[in-house]
């Protein structure tokens, strides 16, 4: 499946206004996708470009680079019925209870080659799976430890940003137990771990393989 080429060239520049105006952005309303979207794009080229050398160095990341899967209702729609005990009914039932769609992620603009589109593509479109897979929340506390994880495996820098954004707007009570509980589990979670960005083939594959 292609990614769209809805995409944007930008100066140097360019890229620092968007990204600082993101940034903003963000900060005032954390619940627009865009400008996160937008920021992570503008501040993560380097990061981006490591995990593209990455899967390119793994035989199942290189398979996913040339296949492109996509975590797109087209692809994972037959996750809704699986059995109850199986990955893809556990990410059905995540996304349904919050009346998520899996087409619902805004598409990459500001990547300046296909394969880095596609890479900050998948970037985007696997993070409901790792709440599934790590049982995370879409609370504050489950978002940060989250965004704790990804930057552990793929050093994007909005998601530290968003880590920092997030500890600000935490009660003190909310902030101990994350500073003790989540942050430590995350970080360990996020190095220990396998490389995500290299699990498997498919996206659709992903979702049957945990059936097994």
């Amino acid at each position: 499946m292609t990614i769209e080429r809805a995409r944007v060239p930008l100066s140097r520049w360019q890229q620092a206004a968007v990204a600082m105006g993101s940034a903003v952005g963000a900060l005032v309303n954390p619940r627009r996708a865009d400008l996160i979207a937008a920021l992570g794009e503008t501040t993560g080229k380097p990061a981006f470009e490591m995990v593209l050398e990455r899967m390119k160095k793994s035989p199942e990341g290189r398979a996913i680079l040339l296949e492109r899967p996509r975590v797109v209702s087209e692809q994972v729609g037959h996750a809704w019925d699986l059995p109850e005990n199986t990955f893809g009914a556990a990410y059905a039932k995540f996304m349904g209870s919050r009346n998520f769609s899996p087409d619902d992620r805004p598409p990459v603009r500001f990547m300046e080659t296909d394969e880095l589109a596609y890479v900050a593509t998948r970037a985007r479109e696997v993070h409901d799976l790792w709440h599934t897979l790590f049982s995370l929340p879409t609370n504050l506390i489950g978002e940060s430890a989250l965004k704790v994880i990804e930057f552990e495996q793929m050093y994007l820098p909005m998601c530290m940003l968003s880590v920092i954004g997030g500890t600000v707007r935490f009660n003190e009570k909310q902030r101990g137990m994350f500073l003790r509980h989540y942050l430590p589990w995350a970080v360990r979670a996020g190095r220990q771990c396998t490389d995500f960005m290299c699990v498997c083939t498919m996206s659709v594959t992903l979702v049957k393989t945990w059936s097994k």
